[in-house]
């Protein structure tokens, strides 16, 4: 396993609930700004098998990147059972839930 992705994973561990990353946030952080991509296939490929909290990582307008239906309701739910709120346009207030370590 490469640095990055050790790195990725050490990161979304540390999330607390209650709060969010985005994808470009935990890349810069784990040592490349420009990986946000990188960071989506790490927890598509290793959530499960390493219990990452998946959904705590949203994309950089606080939306959910998943389809409806495709996971999209199941990480909707475990951020409001975490106090997470969306707004009427399904977004999250980052200012308010954005996690800075």
């Amino acid at each position: 396993m490469n640095p990055f992705t050790i790195n990725v994973k050490k990161l979304i561990l540390q999330i607390p609930a209650g709060r969010v990353a985005t994808y470009g946030q935990i890349a810069a952080q784990a040592g490349n700004p420009r990986a946000a991509r990188q960071v989506a296939r790490i927890l598509h490929a290793c959530a499960r098998k390493d219990s990452l909290p998946w959904h705590r990582v949203v994309n950089q307008h606080g939306r959910i990147s998943l389809r409806h239906s495709q996971g999209y309701e199941i990480q909707q739910t475990l951020l409001e059972l975490e106090g997470v709120v969306f707004t009427e346009n399904n977004r999250i207030d980052l200012s308010r839930f954005i996690w800075n370590p």
